[in-house]
């Protein structure tokens, strides 16, 4: 090249500043894609997006033990929930924002989650003769299947008592004869249990997995973190499974 073929452009040009910006842009999604590129920063997606649905379903397993108290209070506090900042987000506003940010943190736990997997994969090409005691755990082998069963059941959750439209009573705002009407079908009551019963193996091995990334941790504090995750796990389980249980055994008909 040439001195004669070479162009300089003032400091100060729009194509010299559309460069700069272009760089600093690069720059800037350099910076988070090496954040979200690195086992570190998927780890803490995936923990931070675990702690918003872990406190969902705990809310929302709380929500549910209210059928207990009479039909009228499940039925108005499914009105209150709906009608809850409606002069700022309208009728169902705050459910709707919600389900945004729950569809958002189900997409980024999903994705981490399934990275990592492959990531742990290609670092160990050749598989283990015999795998550790703790990866053969049952909750671990079946974390995959979990989440494919919750998956499904969380579409027909959706069709059944929210949208009604599976639901055999499915009358908008009639709580409580929705999910006794949908829960007097004993195979109904079966996928409810088995779903459950999977969402408890995932919160179980996540919590898990979580208390262990917080630090160094001595043996009392791994019977201390593992005795916690089995605690929150049976706890939700058994909250979510005592709804359809009383509607099979004919406490709440």
């Amino acid at each position: 090249m040439t001195l004669q073929d070479e162009r300089v452009e003032p400091a100060g040009s729009g194509a010299h500043l559309a460069r700069d910006r272009a760089a600093g842009h690069g720059r800037r999604r350099t910076s988070i894609g090496r954040l979200w590129s690195s086992t570190a920063g998927k780890k803490i997606a995936m923990a931070a997006s675990g702690a918003i649905l872990l406190l969902y379903v705990v809310a929302h397993m709380l929500s549910n033990l209210k059928i207990f108290i009479s039909p009228a209070n499940i039925d108005a506090y499914a009105v209150w929930l709906r009608r809850l900042f409606d002069g700022l987000l309208g009728y169902e506003g705050f459910v709707w924002v919600v389900r945004a940010v729950l569809l958002a943190a189900v997409l980024l736990h999903a994705t981490a989650a399934y990275q990592l997997a492959r990531r742990a994969r290609a670092a160990r090409p050749v598989g283990y003769q015999r795998r550790p005691k703790v990866q053969a755990g049952y909750a671990v082998r079946t974390m995959r299947w979990g989440g494919v069963i919750l998956a499904f059941f969380i579409v027909y959750h959706l069709l059944d008592l929210t949208t009604g439209d599976v639901n055999p009573h499915g009358v908008h705002g009639e709580v409580y004869r929705n999910v006794v009407a949908s829960f007097q079908r004993w195979y109904i009551a079966l996928f409810y249990a088995l779903a459950v019963c999977s969402l408890g193996l995932h919160i179980r091995h996540g919590l898990w997995s979580a208390l262990q990334s917080l630090g160094a941790m001595t043996a009392a504090r791994q019977r201390a973190a593992r005795l916690t995750a089995l605690a929150v796990a049976i706890a939700i389980t058994a909250g979510f499974l005592s709804v359809p249980f009383a509607v099979v055994t004919g406490m709440l008909k």
